[in-house]
């Protein structure tokens, strides 16, 4: 009975302390798509995702209610640095649903011309003037919102000393009358929502962090990690020596309170117990360190090299390869270490007879379409009237007429393609993991190179195979599977079969050496197909945006130097990263993996007709 009482109790205590409009309220993934899409138009970097905002602590005046229920402590505010715009997953501020969602794309666009550093309101002030320069559209939307917040602003009269000073500034800088005082930080008052909070790019740090070494991130661990992408405030704590101090001292302020950084030792409990994500909800500020057992982490690591004995052979000294580093703008020269292998001649791999007989229909469906002739239009004669110059030709005047035969036919004509494909596969340990219940990806990818291979030797184009995966970088594997010079043989068959999957994804230097390698091709069209499953990443800094944005720069010089690069993916999180990397029509995801090597032949067809 007790119980009973006391959870309805809490129900009515937080109900009434609850100021929000539930009923009007709007989430941030209804308006994902407009908001990036503002916050692009508007001048923001590329390269910043959008991404729930987590819970921190907030100022201002609390009612009575609030403090019997506990609550107004934290809320969601709206933050920004190099690498996310954190918005609330919910704006319920306001009794109508059409001012919340203003508040989310007058956020966007704030974030646009927002410059991290210098004072919060200055700061702020600075990019409201510059976004009702740049967006005069957003005028009449910001003066609505403007009087709905003070409105709702905590009256002066009911505040005292300092906090009666900060939310004096506060009001006379949205009313644009601000005069530069001693510095206000958000949490000396209540939360001005049409404004943001910059964070350094070095203090921010998202949710999910990149994998432990030696411990490369599979799909299910994406899966719980794309479940929490809630940014959260974190600081990072330099590991502890581990040695027992000679002498303890025996002080109270010496014991650590629970919002302290505490280092334990957990290396054997590598399982979630399916609360983490409320803990970390919890707590304002997450700490992150380096593990204690760094050391033995990398050997541990170090053993997961197979031996040279057993390694694949090894095609050369390796290559050095520059990186592109986003911070600095500037490309790294020879910063990246790629090695060609090739893998041990062993036992010759027999494809299934389902797998034969969708090559032959491949196959078949790739020669009729370099077979087909095409209609060359605009000739003096030919086997059929082409009626668009027909109608150009009857409706130009006689003045304009070039005397004799008009050039009013089409004709069908062969002519031979001037055509060179290089295929890249993802061969990252991520591929190991099973696309449905019966089938790996790496089985997958291993049927779509098989099937392309079969549908090109048919069709006479020139074409080359190579996977790639990487342990850091001055270890990027890249897997010779044929070259352009060699014959589709058994051979090569044969190291199709023999892909297996390891390691981590550095597309970015993948797909410079392809670069390279199709620099060396005389043909006119040259096309680039990448096959893969994730975004980039590695164990070193190469993670989050630093992956994308080499990658990118990798995509663009791909293009300067007259390649057409092509990504087919089966992330489900493809369309939050690729249409950055690739462009709008760089890209394709197959939502269903099985169907890769029909989807793989479909895109290769319509590049080429």
């Amino acid at each position: 009975m007790e119980e009973w009482i006391g959870e309805r109790w809490h129900r009515l205590a937080t109900r009434a302390a609850d100021r929000s409009f539930e009923a009007q309220g709007v989430t941030l993934a209804s308006v994902l798509r407009p908001v990036g899409l503002l916050f692009r138009a508007a001048g923001g970097a590329p390269g910043v995702r959008v991404v729930p905002a987590g819970l921190a602590r907030i100022g201002g005046p609390r009612g009575w209610w609030q403090r019997l229920a506990g609550s107004g402590l934290r809320a969601s505010v709206s933050r920004l640095d190099g690498e996310t715009l954190a918005l609330p997953p919910l704006i319920a501020l306001f009794d109508d649903a059409a001012l919340n969602r203003d508040l989310y794309l007058w956020l966007a666009a704030l974030a646009a011309a927002f410059e991290p550093g210098g004072d919060w309101i200055d700061g702020n002030l600075a990019a409201t003037a510059q976004v009702l320069e740049r967006c005069p559209g957003l005028r009449p939307r910001w003066q609505r919102l403007l009087a709905a917040h003070l409105a709702q602003r905590p009256a002066l009269h009911t505040l005292r000393g300092e906090a009666a000073v900060a939310e004096t500034a506060v009001r006379a800088a949205l009313a644009g009358q601000h005069k530069r005082s001693a510095a206000i930080l958000p949490t000396d008052v209540a939360p001005v929502w049409l404004w943001l909070e910059a964070l350094p790019a070095a203090v921010a740090a998202s949710g999910p962090t990149a994998p432990p070494a030696g411990k490369p991130q599979d799909h299910a661990a994406a899966a719980r990690a794309a479940a929490s992408a809630t940014r959260r405030r974190t600081r990072r704590a330099e590991p502890s020596s581990g040695r027992a101090p000679l002498l303890l001292p025996s002080r109270a302020e010496s014991l650590k309170s629970w919002s302290e950084h505490v280092s334990m030792d957990r290396a054997a409990d590598d399982q979630d117990d399916g609360q983490a994500n409320e803990a970390a909800d919890d707590m304002e500020q997450l700490t992150l360190s380096r593990g204690g057992a760094a050391p033995a982490s990398r050997v541990k690591f170090d053993l997961d090299l197979p031996s040279a004995s057993a390694d694949d052979l090894p095609l050369g000294a390796g290559e050095a390869l520059p990186e592109w580093d986003w911070k600095q703008q500037r490309l790294r020269v020879d910063h990246c270490r790629v090695l060609t292998v090739v893998a041990r001649p062993g036992v010759p791999w027999l494809p299934p007879p389902a797998l034969c007989a969708t090559a032959r229909r491949v196959r078949q469906r790739l020669e009729v379409q370099r077979a087909a002739p095409r209609w060359l239009r605009g000739c003096t004669d030919g086997e059929q009237l082409d009626i668009d110059a027909w109608v150009r030709h009857a409706g130009a005047s006689r003045a304009a007429r070039v005397p004799g035969d008009p050039p009013v036919f089409a004709r069908a004509v062969r002519g031979e393609r001037s055509l060179a494909t290089l295929l890249l596969a993802d061969l990252s340990l991520s591929t190991d993991t099973y696309a449905n219940d019966e089938q790996r990806i790496i089985d997958v990818i291993r049927d779509a190179l098989y099937v392309f291979a079969q549908a090109l030797h048919g069709n006479g184009d020139a074409f080359a195979m190579l996977g790639f995966s990487s342990v850091g970088r001055s270890h990027v594997r890249m897997q010779h599977l044929k070259g352009f010079d060699e014959p589709w043989s058994a051979a090569v068959a044969a190291r199709v079969g023999a892909i297996k999957p390891g390691y981590y994804t550095r597309l970015g230097a993948a797909l410079r050496l392809a670069t390279q390698r199709m620099a060396l091709r005389a043909e006119r069209q040259r096309l680039l197909l990448i096959l893969t499953d994730g975004k980039p990443n590695d164990i070193d800094v190469y993670e989050g945006r630093w992956g994308l944005e080499d990658t990118r720069h990798a995509v663009l010089q791909a293009r300067a130097a007259g390649l057409l690069p092509f990504c087919l993916s089966i992330d489900e999180q493809a369309h939050a990263y690729l249409p950055y990397l690739f462009g709008r029509q760089g890209w394709a995801h197959v939502r269903r993996p099985a169907e890769l090597p029909l989807r793989l032949a479909a895109v290769y067809a319509r590049l080429t007709r």
